[in-house]
């Protein structure tokens, strides 16, 4: 339904105000936040859900533009919150209803103040901080446009799994649930939808034939060129995503081993295996005694998708641009310089590995990767890619090394 025939029902509004209350007062994440308000609102049916999320989400997104429209600090007021969102549901093309909590900002003119706004920063909604560290980066035509791009939500991206199903079989298994499959415009092999429909429920997810991934992300396994009967390393796995992958393109032979530092994650990452129809995967939480030295030159193939700071991510976790503080990119870059430096001794003679993040910032990518040869010798950079953020796809960098003694 447009925004602009929508009707707006105080209860749902009110839902939208207490989640953003909560998120910036509280500093805990709206997907979260959101989680818990739906969950305590049983009565509400799909449409109104769907609203207090997206719109929710949007507000996060627009947060910093929205009060510069309203010509205000940010504030987490109840009645401050009611008048930004009645600016938010204007600039968005909607009508507001005759209620007297939007009295006050009913003849603001919108267009007129947009107009006032030129800066990245502000129109593009971001930390000021944050926007500075970028274009000092990135310089300021390439933040301008990726400042832009991170502003586009995310269509929902899927990978096929080769080993279970094919694409077509994909394709009719989805269309027999109204889900219409497409190829991706940038990424060869990855997929989207549109929408963002429910998919846990449908036999070919529970099957295992496809598993939802970032396009972007997709790009990763193949990076490191994993052969079958290799040992791979995915040492930073999380709940998995990319070990499912390279178990794939391993062509479900020879030895993956999924690693994570918190340990709890790695029970949900075998439930994915078993799914998929992997039977090669190994898990090690590395609170264990003693795992680095057992794994010792015994990589043919590491991967590192290493902490970061999740500012490639934004498009889908808007969160990230208030939640990001400069203190977290400084301790972020001590854990990743950290991580390379010790897990690589993983790797053998001969063996190769990828350092990757979600990060657009160089220092947490290509500037790492320069500090790590600098101090390791043994290794050489063979390539390495940026992964801007676009309508499809979130942002990532890669790097592939291969050690030569």
């Amino acid at each position: 339904m447009s925004i602009h025939t929508q009707r707006l029902f105080p209860n749902t509004v009110a839902g939208v105000l207490e989640a953003l209350e909560i998120t910036f007062g509280k500093g805990i994440y709206a997907d979260k936040v959101v989680e818990r308000i739906l969950r305590q609102n049983k009565k509400w049916g799909s449409r109104d859900r769907s609203f207090v999320a997206e719109h929710t989400y949007e507000m996060v997104r627009w947060w910093a533009l929205l009060w510069a429209i309203l010509d205000q600090e940010p504030s987490t007021k109840r009645k401050d919150l009611q008048k930004l969102f009645g600016v938010y549901w204007m600039w968005r093309g909607g009508i507001l209803p005759d209620w007297p909590k939007f009295d006050a900002i009913r003849d603001l003119d919108v267009a007129a103040r947009m107009e006032t706004i030129d800066s990245v920063t502000t129109k593009e909604s971001y930390a000021p901080w944050f926007s500075a560290v970028a274009e000092e980066q990135l310089g300021p035509e390439k933040w301008s446009r990726i400042a832009a791009a991170m502003n586009i939500p995310n269509t929902v991206n899927l990978r096929i799994n080769t080993l279970k199903a094919s694409v077509e079989q994909v394709t009719e298994s989805l269309k027999d649930h109204g889900i219409s499959l497409y190829e991706h415009p940038a990424y060869k092999g990855a997929y989207y939808i549109e929408g963002r429909p429910r998919l846990n429920h449908i036999p070919s997810f529970q099957e295992g034939w496809f598993e939802v991934q970032d396009a972007g992300s997709q790009s990763i396994a193949p990076y490191l060129q994993p052969k079958p009967g290799s040992t791979v390393i995915d040492a930073c796995a999380g709940a998995g995503g990319k070990t499912l992958h390279l178990g794939m393109l391993m062509n479900n032979q020879g030895r993956l081993i999924a690693m994570d530092i918190e340990g709890r994650k790695l029970g949900e990452l075998l439930k994915r295996t078993q799914r998929s129809g992997l039977d090669i995967v190994e898990t090690k939480a590395w609170e264990e005694p003693g795992v680095l030295e057992s794994l010792k030159d015994t990589a043919d193939y590491l991967l590192l998708d290493v902490p970061c700071s999740g500012t490639g991510v934004i498009k889908r976790e808007p969160d990230t641009k208030w939640k990001l503080e400069p203190e977290h990119l400084e301790r972020l870059k001590g854990v990743q310089q950290e991580i390379i430096s010790s897990y690589s001794t993983m790797v053998k003679p001969q063996g190769t590995m990828v350092y990757a993040t979600c990060s657009i910032l160089p220092q947490e990518n290509e500037r790492q990767v320069q500090r790590f040869l600098e101090s390791h010798p043994e290794f050489e950079l063979v390539e390495d890619q940026s992964v801007e953020p676009s309508t499809y796809n979130d942002g990532f960098y890669m790097a592939r090394l291969k050690r030569n003694a």
